[in-house]
């Protein structure tokens, strides 16, 4: 497969920017081509959550997620049975993968850049940052986005939540009843099994919906209704994943708390351009 030169998004023009219609576009065509071809692709991220939210559009669009650059990438997950398969099916749409990363991230990752879009990432059977989410025998329960519970627990995970993640999650925890099954709802079991069985999974969570309530008085754009909502589905969830039982791992982490590293440290955007200056 040709490698192009890979340029880093901060390194691409404004002028030469793909507008957040032709990510949405090009993302919901990957999704429907894999499947022609027995590939499950899922997106994920702020994309994700966007389009699964398109009813409080209007909310995301007053909280300022809307811009020339509110995506940089496309964010994907599968299954590692199609990640040899996927090489063919990225390369027929004109794709090339970085071969450095590839070697760098083995199995767990693939990273494409594009003639069109900048980049497409590929997280395969689980997102393994900060924390861990398994998505085994998940994927397939929506589409063409994760299920609800996964989008927001990709957003609890991270350690240094930033504005723009609390911002998507307050828009996701708007748009979602909290439920017993994945059907437009946050299927608050997959949330409590996720976050009772990780002492440190479940720490930083609660760190963060500590966040995002305490952000909700910041943005004027929240009518007091928006407030008392996503309050509410947060209190919810923090009740059932406390009250839920632990195992006697958890409870033994837990006696550690955070005189230990809880979490895993992730690589960011130094490992791209180290990987292109060593060629």
């Amino acid at each position: 497969m040709e490698e192009r030169k890979f340029r880093l998004p901060s390194e691409i023009p404004i002028e030469e920017w793909p507008k957040p219609e032709e990510f949405v576009q090009e993302a919901r065509d990957l999704v429907s081509a894999a499947a022609e071809e027995k590939l499950v692709l899922r997106i994920m991220g702020g994309m994700a959550i966007h389009l699964h939210s398109q009813e409080v559009e209007t909310l995301w669009k007053d909280l300022g997620r809307l811009g020339k650059k509110v995506f940089t990438d496309i964010d994907l997950v599968s299954y590692g049975k199609h990640r040899v398969k996927l090489l063919k099916f990225f390369e027929k749409r004109g794709y090339s993968i970085n071969q450095r990363l590839l070697y760098h991230y083995g199995k767990t990752r693939q990273i494409y850049y594009g003639p069109k879009i900048p980049m497409v990432e590929i997280f395969f059977d689980q997102l393994a940052m900060n924390h861990t989410i398994s998505y085994k025998k998940r994927l397939e329960l929506d589409s063409p986005t994760l299920p609800p519970a996964e989008l927001l627990l990709q957003k609890l995970q991270m350690v240094r939540m930033n504005e723009k993640d609390i911002k998507d999650a307050i828009i996701l925890l708007r748009s979602h009843e909290i439920g017993d099954a994945d059907d437009n709802m946050i299927n608050r079991q997959v949330m409590v099994n996720t976050l009772a069985a990780d002492w440190g999974f479940c720490y930083t969570s609660t760190e963060n919906f500590k966040k995002i309530k305490d952000s909700l008085k910041n943005y004027d754009v929240l009518k007091q209704n928006d407030r008392d909502i996503v309050s509410e589905r947060v209190d919810i969830l923090v009740e059932q994943i406390e009250s839920a039982p632990k195992s006697l791992k958890w409870k033994s982490r837990s006696m550690i708390g955070t005189k230990a590293r809880w979490y895993n440290e992730v690589d960011d955007w130094d490992v791209i351009e180290n990987a292109e200056e060593k060629d």
